[in-house]
């Protein structure tokens, strides 16, 4: 795996991937902004970058949003 090497690595989408990752395994089922508002107050990760971890973590299979706006685990 590459990881880029010119920023530091708490801006990379793995990093923050890692940080949603990890409050979404505090609790399996979460809602968006109530996940979102966690990953702020410990993180201070803005709102473009926590979607953008979403969708990483979508594309991996590992979290999936449903209809009624709830994250979900998916590992």
């Amino acid at each position: 795996m590459l990881l880029p090497d010119n920023i530091h690595p708490e801006l990379s989408i793995y990093y923050n991937g890692y940080i949603v990752l990890k409050e979404l395994k505090k609790k399996n089922k979460q809602k968006l902004v109530s996940l979102y508002q966690e990953v702020k107050k410990n993180n201070n990760m803005s709102f473009q970058i926590f979607v953008l971890s979403l969708d990483w973590l979508y594309l991996l299979n590992v979290a999936k949003i449903d209809k009624n706006g709830e994250v979900n685990l998916c590992l």
